[in-house]
């Protein structure tokens, strides 16, 4: 019962500051791609939490733990936060004055893109049971090297670099995009030092960087 409570108070405290971001900038509940966004977000969401809430109640605990032991991640965690709140209210003052639009072919594309990317961090979930939030060496933990992770080395954060792209055309601002076009630049610094940490104290870790070279997108990087 405490991990449901947990994980409920954190799902509506979410979706009430994606309200706050949103829709409080753009003046207006009138904000259809903000409407869009919170339904393919949070109803997955859900989907995904009772799922894991009735066959995976430990790995749920490990994603609702946001307490990061790296310092040098800390900074990384703060940054992605404050770049994604700046993100939200630039799109709603954009909707809210008009300065740029987004073809409703391309939203429907990117919400599209967003659901494929949920379902990748889905099934990422569902091969990794020892995926925390944070960078750590788990008690009895182990190398997990099949399904996406024979493919590359760090399928959960190319599902979030696919959500972030997603997320600002879902909210039809150019300059939201713009802005989350960041993103995969800190997040090529937090795989860095997680394989750091992950290749010091996980066993077999540094091997299987050796044999899977791709940590992000196959041939690319």
């Amino acid at each position: 019962m405490k991990l449901l409570v947990s994980a409920v108070v954190k799902l509506v405290s979410g979706l009430l500051l994606c309200f706050l971001l949103l829709f409080a900038p753009a003046g207006t509940w009138n904000y259809p791609g903000g409407w869009l966004f919170c339904g393919l977000l949070f109803l997955p969401t859900v989907l995904l939490g009772l799922v894991l809430y009735r066959k995976a109640p430990d790995l749920l605990k490990k994603r609702l733990n946001m307490k990061e032991p790296e310092k040098d991640q800390q900074a990384v965690v703060a940054f992605c936060a404050i770049l994604f709140a700046v993100s939200f209210l630039a799109a709603g003052l954009d909707f809210r004055f008009a300065w740029t639009r987004v073809p409703d072919w391309l939203v429907l594309t990117a919400a599209l893109t967003l659901l494929a990317a949920y379902g990748l961090y889905a099934e990422v979930l569902r091969e990794n049971a020892y995926l925390s939030r944070t960078v750590e060496i788990q008690e009895n933990q182990k190398l997990i090297d099949t399904g996406l992770y024979g493919i590359v080395r760090h399928p959960m954060y190319t599902a979030t670099i696919l959500l972030s792209l997603a997320i600002p055309l879902v909210l039809g601002s150019w300059i939201s995009f713009g802005l989350m076009l960041c993103y995969p630049a800190i997040i090529v610094r937090r795989i860095h030092g997680e394989e750091a940490v992950l290749k010091a104290g996980l066993p077999g870790y540094a091997e299987y960087m050796s044999r899977v070279r791709w940590r992000l997108i196959p041939h690319l990087w």
